[in-house]
């Protein structure tokens, strides 16, 4: 499953940047996320409670960024078990492209699940995946904007 969008942020790339690096902020942003600990500059461990369809589980994951094309672009992958309701894994690669005072940031996200999950059928699992990434990113966005000087 792939997904990708932009989203225009009003706040410079370098205030867009660091609060992509930041757990506050991301725990924050991240839908159902309940844990957010930070182990390095670039390793992240999360527990996260999702509910895909009828099916609610809690996934305790790790996430390992690439910050190699910082502040312009990054690249995260991960994976999370859910127990008897299945596992996840998958990737994120992140651009920022400053516009005057504000950043556009576009992603291109693909996950692969398994388990019990991946038995709800296509559809619903796109669609669910679709709300959680929107729900993510306007979150942050919102957040972003608050802090962000005006």
């Amino acid at each position: 499953m792939e997904l990708q969008d932009e989203i225009v942020i009003h706040a410079t790339k370098e205030v867009v940047y660091a609060a992509l690096n930041s757990p506050e902020v991301l725990q924050q942003c991240i839908p159902g996320c309940e844990e957010l600990i930070k182990h390095s500059e670039t390793e992240l461990e999360a527990k996260v409670v999702l509910k895909v369809g009828p099916v609610k589980a809690r996934f305790s994951g790790n996430v390992v960024l690439d910050q190699s094309g910082a502040p312009d672009a990054f690249s995260l992958t991960g994976q999370g078990n859910g127990g008897s309701a299945g596992h996840a894994k998958g990737g994120a690669d992140v651009t920022l492209t400053s516009e005057g005072e504000t950043t556009v940031l576009r992603y291109e996200a693909r996950a692969e699940i398994g388990g019990k999950l991946a038995q709800l059928g296509s559809r619903l699992i796109q669609s669910t995946a679709r709300k959680l990434a929107s729900k993510f990113f306007k979150s942050f966005a919102d957040v972003v904007n608050e802090a962000a000087p005006v």
